[in-house]
């Protein structure tokens, strides 16, 4: 069983929900980074979600993109994000995952860059753009790496993609409530605390 799923079953056992922390990773800086995560972990975060900065973040809002820019301009790299995460996973033992849009995979190679996350104490990963056609070889070589597949589902997924998202997913599916990019709102969607 995945740090993931293990740290869910201990919350579902105490009838607890996930507090999921996500920190831009590298902003404003690489090395504030650090102690950002220590507030987290020791406010009380069950698991951290560090996100690479990139240059085009297409389902990120502006408190995000923003996080990003400071990011780039600190001049961190995909690589400053990992060494976060395994100094993070080091001193807390969180579950740890990685939010990364799939061009930075795939230009280091997605096979080498799951290998570097997992040696850097990654459990799982979130890439919003993934393509669809895109998930069973994902996933495959996820499970390879020992890493959780966490998939996106939007209020307009279909029941059979759906069934089909579940399938390749572990650790848990992450079930997007509103439609567009994150953000803050000032209320939610009719039904997106029903679903």
């Amino acid at each position: 069983m995945s740090l993931i799923a293990d740290k869910f079953n201990q919350l579902a056992r105490r009838e607890e929900g996930a507090l999921i922390a996500y920190v831009m990773g590298g902003d404003p800086t690489p090395e504030d980074t650090y102690s950002i995560v220590d507030a987290v972990a020791k406010g009380g975060a069950d698991i951290v979600e560090l996100g690479i900065p990139f240059s085009d973040p297409i389902a990120d809002g502006t408190s995000i993109q923003a996080a990003g820019v400071r990011a780039l301009s600190a001049g961190t790299r995909p690589g400053d994000v990992l060494e976060i995460a395994k100094k993070a996973k080091e001193k807390h033992g969180l579950p740890i995952i990685i939010m990364s849009y799939f061009n930075i995979l795939f230009s280091q190679g997605v096979d080498n860059f799951m290998r570097q996350s997992r040696e850097s104490g990654v459990d799982g990963m979130i890439v919003p753009d993934l393509p669809f056609d895109e998930v069973g070889p994902y996933s495959v070589t996820a499970r390879k790496n020992a890493l959780d597949t966490i998939l996106l589902a939007a209020p307009t997924t279909s029941p059979n993609r759906m069934k089909l998202l579940a399938s390749h997913s572990s650790g848990f599916l992450y079930l997007v409530s509103l439609m567009g990019v994150t953000g803050a709102r000032e209320s939610l969607q009719e039904g997106a605390v029903s679903l």
